[in-house]
């Protein structure tokens, strides 16, 4: 081999990994696309899980809180929050997510606070209802501790 590069090795290094990286992203976009159906749960969608999902983005609550790993670190993870207070159970969580947010501000001393947003009954329950099929969203293990 010859110890100068010319102009047709650089085309060929060029061409050669173009094709390549487009091959690759190819290959990886339609795993992604054959993964997906069996990650998500689109068949769990209802009329009250995109109603929360709206009063989540109208509320800026990805502000400070993260779902699914998105979002600000200001606050705790939210995309595991039904296992973690729920416990599973739709009722226990959708009591406790209902007093927590009736709660706020809870004016502790050296802890950031949460505003009161006012959310009507059906507002409060359109958003738990959110938070619990996003937590039944396939996200292999993440957050990796349950605390988020």
């Amino acid at each position: 081999m010859s110890e100068r590069f010319t102009k047709g090795m650089a085309r060929n290094i060029y061409y050669g990994g173009g094709v390549f990286f487009m091959l690759l992203f190819i290959g990886l976009t339609f795993d992604t696309v054959r993964a997906i159906p069996e990650r998500e749960n689109r068949d769990m969608l209802t009329a009250s899980v995109a109603s929360g999902k709206h009063i989540w983005e109208e509320n800026n609550c990805v502000g400070c809180h993260s779902l699914l790993g998105e979002g600000a670190y200001f606050a705790p993870e939210l995309g595991n929050v039904f296992p973690r207070r729920g416990m599973g159970n739709e009722q226990i969580f959708h009591a406790y997510f209902k007093a927590w947010m009736q709660a706020m501000p809870t004016n502790a001393p050296g802890r950031r606070q949460m505003p009161q947003f006012n959310l009507t009954d059906e507002q409060l329950h359109d958003l738990a209802e959110f938070l619990i099929w996003t937590s039944r969203i396939d996200t292999n293990n993440w957050p990796p501790n349950i605390e988020g």
